[in-house]
């Protein structure tokens, strides 16, 4: 599947968005559905989200997946009944050999960005490699995750901003990493709901902000990100992962037209 337009026009940007875990058939292509609809009318690329396996979790009782076949098939059958190109995370090299067979982006999650032996498999498989940002890593720092995956003769790199660690409990973003990472020669993705996340919660669960969703998405494209990351769902107060963090779907149609609009101005500013 052809994905150049990632590397966005001036007055255009792409969004990778979805779920933040694959909970069922039903939950998934209904979701994938309104997106792809909504992307459609307004003329934004989609890169459907979900992750097939949720590793990293505080809790031992946390939900991490329906399984890996079947997630991964249902992500599979996104792609092909909307001919949208499907991004999910991988946390080991085995992961990327088997993911890469289903979906069009590998994306390495932000506490994993330093791991050679992962970026390296995630490269040699040919794919889109999506690297977010760790918490704990400066913007000018990533221009080693990128060589990584390019000293392995795959130039099809995005990464993507998530925030830093502020105190225990709080991320923040410094937006002058954006044109830093840009710098890589590489697009870079703001990731709009985990950089509002509450991490380290004393219940184990973290918590956000969604409220600011809206906020950080038009401050993103103000500072000229090349595409936007928002995990979204019918109902996140009864979503099995990271409810906390994500948009309620009904919400992304209105938040999707803002940023069209304000795409539009800011690349006429950016003409004169």
């Amino acid at each position: 599947m052809d994905l150049k337009y990632i590397n966005s026009a001036p007055n255009r940007f792409f969004l990778m968005s979805g779920p933040c875990a694959v909970e069922g058939e039903k939950i998934t292509l209904d979701t994938a559905g309104v997106l792809v609809k909504i992307c459609d009318w307004l003329n934004i690329p989609l890169i459907f989200k979900a992750s097939y396996k949720k590793a990293n979790r505080t809790r031992l009782d946390s939900f991490t997946g329906i399984g890996d076949e079947r997630a991964l098939e249902i992500l599979a059958t996104v792609k092909s009944e909307f001919d949208v190109p499907v991004v999910t995370d991988i946390h080991t090299a085995e992961e990327a050999r088997m993911a890469a067979d289903f979906v069009d982006v590998l994306q390495i999650p932000a506490f994993l960005c330093r791991q050679t032996d992962l970026l390296v498999a995630a490269a040699n498989t040919g794919k889109w490699v999506n690297i977010k940002k760790g918490q704990f890593m400066s913007p000018e720092s990533m221009a080693f995750a990128v060589e990584k995956v390019r000293e392995c003769d795959n130039s099809k790199v995005i990464l993507t901003e998530r925030g830093t660690t502020f105190g225990y409990s709080d991320l923040v973003v410094d937006f002058r990493g954006i044109p830093t990472m840009q710098s890589t020669g590489v697009p870079v993705v703001l990731d709009c709901t985990h950089s509002l996340q509450k991490p380290n919660q004393s219940s184990g669960v973290t918590g956000g902000l969604p409220k600011l969703i809206g906020l950080m998405a038009r401050t993103g494209i103000a500072a000229g990100v090349d595409g936007l990351f928002m995990e979204t769902h019918p109902n996140p107060a009864e979503a099995k992962s990271d409810g906390a963090n994500m948009l309620p779907l009904s919400q992304m149609e209105n938040l999707l037209t803002q940023l069209v609009k304000l795409k539009e101005a800011v690349a006429e500013v950016d003409e004169k």
